[in-house]
């Protein structure tokens, strides 16, 4: 993805005021958190992390199971047409009804609030919820929470899932998930501050901009750019390699360069001039453009930058699994997703949706025409093949001391 100012209304519309509060419930949901809650609920893993669920552990699991014509679906808020056409659409082609609930806000708290009945064996009320490819996503594997998907049952997802949703490094094989959502993280700069083009992790080190470098206080998204910097994918990153990590950022620190460590906080700060090249999650970048006119640039560095997943997964105590996996499936029809992707404007995992949106397009006039087709344009909704090439995942813990060891990496160095 080049440098470029990304104005347009497939912007403005849902990526920007929804997926700010999307994203904020994401970093307000961080390793901080979670080890509270993992120390709390004693969780001891219960799963094979990293491998393929047997044949026979999903025969296990889904024989005997029949449709109920009813689903309790949990997901985040403003993830969806408040209307649901799509889910009314659902309902009109199968009779089933579908009781959708935004009751998932962050994931640290929501891991906390289902564990002791999926520990009891007993229903959380949901069938069908969405989780975010975090820490909490492998306490929720690990724990043997999570149902085998029977991929069987599937045939929309197989045939038009894109290929970088069938090889993520949170689930492999995508045993227990797959998605529903996507959104990137990359750097953001104020050229006429810079006075040139940023397209690498290593201008957020560079001398010249010393002081007006702003870096996320999130250390697992500063984490990411600490091991990207440095060539290190952090999907497949060790101990060893947070340690070399955490050096180089804290070069950074110590050369000045950082002026601060932050939050949300940090687009006003890039708004006042504060700083003038930042980590960025994309469509903050957007609304600020389009809310103050200003022309800050948002770019996926050459070494790379991250992309995090919201998962469609299903409880292992679900009530209605087989209800629950049609209706995911449901989502991978073309037509579907490409509805839901108008709305929400985050990365469509269905690559086939894009000339769907075009299709739709070329029935409208005027600005809805120009507005959907912006939508299926737009390198934020569907990149190209070169721009997830550069799109890692986060960090993956396999047990809570080594997420305790990461935290104690890296934490020193928003602390210090």
């Amino acid at each position: 993805m080049s440098a470029s100012n990304f104005t347009d209304p497939s912007m403005v519309r849902g990526l920007t005021q929804r997926r700010l509060g999307r994203r904020d419930a994401l970093r307000l949901s961080g390793l901080s958190a979670l080890g509270m809650a993992l120390a709390a609920c004693g969780v001891e893993g219960k799963g094979a992390p990293g491998q393929s669920a047997a044949p026979d552990a999903v025969a296990k699991f889904w024989a005997g199971k029949t449709k109920n014509g009813k689903i309790d679906f949990a997901n985040w808020p403003l993830y969806m047409d408040p209307e649901h056409p799509e889910l009314k659409k659902f309902t009109a082609a199968t009779k089933t009804t579908v009781n959708y609930q935004e009751v998932i806000q962050e994931m640290g708290p929501w891991f906390a609030k289902v564990q002791p009945q999926l520990s009891a064996g007993q229903s959380i009320g949901y069938d069908l919820m969405v989780i975010t490819n975090s820490i909490q996503f492998t306490q929720f594997r690990d724990s043997g929470f999570l149902a085998p998907l029977d991929h069987a049952k599937l045939p929309n997802y197989a045939k038009n899932a894109g290929e970088a949703y069938k090889k993520e490094a949170f689930d492999p094989g995508n045993v227990y998930s797959v998605p529903w959502a996507s959104g990137m993280t990359g750097i953001a700069y104020d050229r006429s501050k810079t006075g040139r083009a940023i397209t690498k992790l290593a201008d957020l080190w560079d001398p010249a901009f010393k002081g007006r470098v702003g870096m996320f206080a999130d250390t697992q998204e500063l984490a990411n750019f600490g091991l990207l910097a440095l060539g290190i994918k952090p999907g497949e990153s060790t101990a060893e390699d947070w340690e070399k990590a955490a050096k180089h950022l804290k070069d950074q620190k110590d050369a000045g360069i950082v002026r601060n460590y932050y939050d949300q906080s940090y687009v006003d700060a890039l708004g006042k001039g504060e700083v003038w090249i930042t980590q960025a999650w994309s469509g903050d970048i957007f609304q600020k453009n389009v809310s103050d006119g200003t022309n800050f640039e948002f770019v996926i560095p050459e070494e790379g930058g991250t992309i995090w997943t919201d998962n469609m997964t299903i409880p292992v105590t679900a009530k209605n699994p087989v209800d629950a996996i049609e209706l995911i499936d449901f989502f991978y029809q073309v037509d579907v997703s490409a509805t839901l992707a108008s709305y929400i404007n985050y990365v469509c995992p269905v690559p086939a949706a894009k000339d769907q949106m075009m299709k739709d397009a070329a029935k409208l006039s005027g600005e809805d025409r120009e507005g959907l087709e912006e939508i299926a344009n737009s390198p934020l909704v569907f990149p190209s093949q070169n721009e997830y090439s550069k799109l890692h995942y986060y960090v993956t813990f396999e047990a809570a001391n080594e997420q305790q060891s990461f935290q104690r990496t890296f934490e020193p160095i928003v602390l210090g």
